[in-house]
């Protein structure tokens, strides 16, 4: 039933986003067919969970702010769009017991370590809590960047790279802050060689 549910939403999502900023899609190759993987993507508009999951080739999960949850119709909708609520901040155990729980059932999550939308395009400092989740779980981290602008019929380019390669990093233990970093540079260095006029 749920699974029902996305599939057609996606399909009708995607029926008016990808005519609509002209969406162009580069690397979802990179994206695993099955096992855990933590996608980790820049953060510019409220527009980006729903672009994210429409271009992923696999369902994905997202955390949403708990008042959402709070509209009975708003809930059932997004509860069945795979979305889990979250109060602000990343401090929320159960939010980040349903997250661990996503990853180490081999499913997909997705995350903006940002935390919050940088209208001007620039790439923040993300959080620890990409970077603990990447570590407590056997996740394959793809970075992606989404780069606009998110204006009617200019082109917007979802770029998926290559997974990061964190396994030393949790043999050394490694602080969530370093692992973060090394995503957000996987992420900046997508955003900043990715040449959007030759493609």
């Amino acid at each position: 039933m749920r699974l029902a549910f996305y599939t057609i939403a996606k399909n009708i999502v995607w029926g008016i986003l990808k005519p609509l900023y002209r969406i162009k899609i580069i690397g979802s190759e990179n994206i695993p067919k099955e096992g855990s993987v933590l996608i980790c993507s820049n953060h510019i508009s409220v527009l980006d969970p729903p672009v994210v999951g429409i271009t992923s080739t696999r369902p994905i999960h997202f955390m949403a702010k708990e008042e959402l949850f709070r509209v009975p119709i708003l809930k059932t909708a997004i509860s069945n769009l795979n979305a889990f609520p979250v109060k602000r901040g990343m401090s929320d155990r159960s939010a980040i017991r349903n997250a661990l729980a996503i990853l180490n059932d081999d499913n997909v999550l997705g995350i903006f370590p940002e935390g919050t939308r940088n209208k001007e395009g620039n790439l923040g400092k993300g959080l620890a809590g990409v970077g603990f989740f990447a570590l407590r779980s056997n996740a394959l981290v793809v970075p992606c960047a989404i780069i606009g602008p998110y204006k009617p019929f200019r082109k917007l380019h979802v770029v998926y790279g290559r997974p990061v390669d964190i396994t030393e990093m949790r043999k050394q233990k490694a602080s969530a802050s370093e692992v973060t970093d090394v995503i957000m540079d996987a992420i900046g260095e997508i955003l900043e060689n990715y040449d959007v006029k030759a493609s």
